[in-house]
């Protein structure tokens, strides 16, 4: 099988190359910086962006973040099933 992502640079303009589940944290940045966030059960979502200010967003069920993450929080967050697009 070919692989399309094989000689293609990372871009933001393009598709992540990777989801990772996220464990919300009060003190821990995610180990890559997301390019957008997936929930998959609606609520809240604490979160400092890459621009370093802390947000709260809450979201439906699905729904697609489309923000560059460094940090999701444990505190405040109710959204569940979590996971980081990401460019590896």
């Amino acid at each position: 099988m070919s692989n399309p992502f094989e000689n293609r640079s990372l871009s933001l303009r393009g598709p992540a190359t990777d989801m990772a589940p996220v464990t919300p944290s009060d003190a821990t940045d995610l180990v890559h910086v997301a390019v957008a966030l997936y929930a998959e059960t609606g609520g809240a979502i604490a979160f400092r962006s890459v621009a370093g200010e802390d947000r709260v967003v809450t979201v439906g069920d699905n729904a697609i973040l489309p923000v560059g993450v460094a940090r999701v929080f444990a505190t405040g967050t109710t959204a569940a099933g979590i996971h980081a697009f990401v460019l590896v």
